[in-house]
């Protein structure tokens, strides 16, 4: 949208992004949505497994060529060398460490030689679900939680179900299983999967239409002069700096959500998702928890409700496998595992990384001081039977405001680096190098140095 008065503004915002954003959303994803749901039906039926598990699989390929055409075959070589490795080490007690190598070699040989990088990118949440669902079959294998190699079929049922394999989430091979039993329709699943919806075309709408134009308009705190004006930015120095790393920060955030509701939407629509108590099914799969995000307790919980799924699958295959070797250890595994599986971007692992330095710091500074004040200042909520003494002091929520002014200036920070400028780098990995050390420069790497001071303080009073 061009730069306008915030009256014409407000009168051009309709037709001029909300319905064109809606719009083009649906357009996108109407086919999806509509092979989930002939899949859930079909499994309805009462078909053998194996009709149900090749009817997922055609409905995966499917979907795979609309939104990738030919290039889907990297995902499908992909697959079947997960299955390969299975099955030849299907006595072995170590294959899900030595599968989570081979896919990392993959997936890296991949970006760096087989194809160019804008097209290997537009894969990368499908390569990324397709080798979380392998590598956690390959320890559950591993774990006796599976019993035995699943057939070709079943397997390749799993990674290519429609549910999750554009979008995600990650879903256990269990969880699949589950699915196949081909539960009857209800109003609580029609009201999960109709909520997830809504939810996702309002964050899309806000990524789009809103967070760009925060200041300038919805909250004008320099009047009716856009933000990026370069005389407003000379004018205003620092402070429109960080209004500005807001907006793209909060533009990101919500483009996750809508991805996170979209991915709760298909995976209820196609018959996954739910849990049962007793007789009754729960529609009850949670991607993203947006409250906890933006109004956060702590860095722990942003990295824990950003991706629920994909935090299991960390904390599940990844950190306590590490844990062995020491809290920080495993922190940092974690976070460098997941930027690899994110691919070969400097921004996101430099984000990430930075990430496991600052949740790391928090947690045992935190730590830490809950013994000095025998305070509820934990990185996460103490429970209601906690030993603590001081739980409700004025002090103790003015200390865990702190932290959460804290966490929000770091998320700031960090997602400053992620705006739309950024997708039209992805072939240059310098140039985006380059842009991510200009934002930071510009704000002038607090975060870093806030962090650091915080690591100097928990020695202090170690």
């Amino acid at each position: 949208m061009g730069v306008f008065s915030r009256q014409k503004f407000f009168q051009e915002l309709a037709h001029g992004c909300l319905l064109p954003t809606a719009q083009q959303g649906l357009e996108q994803v109407w086919q999806l949505l509509v092979i989930c749901l002939l899949c859930r039906l079909l499994w309805m039926l009462g078909l053998p497994s194996f009709v149900k598990h090749l009817s997922t699989i055609a409905g995966g390929f499917y979907t795979l060529y609309l939104f990738f055409e030919l290039h889907m075959i990297w995902v499908v070589l992909l697959s079947l060398l997960c299955y390969l490795f299975l099955f030849l080490c299907r006595h072995s007690t170590m294959r899900g460490t030595f599968l989570s190598i081979t896919v990392l070699i993959y997936l890296l040989l991949g970006e760096l030689h087989m194809m160019d990088t804008t097209n290997w990118h537009k894969m990368r949440g499908s390569q990324m679900v397709v080798a979380m669902k392998a590598i956690s079959l390959a320890f559950d294998l591993d774990r006796g939680v599976v019993t035995g190699v699943p057939s070709p079929i079943e397997f390749m049922g799993y990674i290519y179900f429609v549910g999750t394999v554009i979008f995600g989430p990650w879903i256990s091979f269990n969880s699949y299983r589950d699915s196949l039993q081909g539960h009857r329709l209800s109003l609580s699943w029609l009201l999960k999967v109709s909520i997830s919806w809504v939810k996702s075309q309002v964050c899309l709408v806000i990524s789009n239409c809103v967070a760009p134009y925060l200041f300038p308009y919805f909250i004008p705190v320099y009047g009716d002069k856009l933000l990026r004006s370069k005389k407003r930015r000379k004018i205003r120095g620092t402070p429109a700096k960080w209004l500005l790393a807001y907006e793209n920060t909060m533009s990101f955030h919500f483009s996750n959500y809508f991805v996170g509701y979209l991915s709760e939407t298909t995976t209820t629509l196609a018959g996954a998702g739910f849990t049962e108590e007793k007789e009754n099914l729960k529609w009850d799969l949670s991607v993203s928890k947006p409250l906890n995000i933006e109004f956060p307790r702590s860095m722990v919980e942003v990295v824990t409700s950003w991706n629920l799924p994909m935090s299991g699958f960390l904390h599940t295959y990844v950190f306590k496998s590490a844990l062995q070797f020491g809290t920080f250890y495993a922190i940092m595994v974690t976070y460098t595992a997941s930027a690899l599986l994110h691919g070969l971007s400097f921004h996101l692992g430099a984000v990430l990384i930075s990430l496991g330095f600052i949740t790391y710091i928090e947690h045992v500074l935190r730590k830490r001081l809950a013994v000095i004040f025998n305070a509820c200042v934990l990185s996460r909520k103490c429970q209601a039977n906690c030993t603590h003494r001081n739980k409700k002091a004025l002090w103790v929520y003015m200390i865990n405001i702190a932290f959460s002014a804290l966490v929000m200036l770091h998320l700031t920070y960090l997602g400053s680096v992620f705006n739309s400028s950024v997708e039209y780098l992805e072939d240059d990995e310098d140039d985006i190098a380059h842009h991510t050390i200009q934002k930071w420069s510009e704000l002038s790497w607090t975060s870093h140095w806030v962090t650091f001071g915080c690591w100097i303080l928990y020695r202090l009073i170690l």
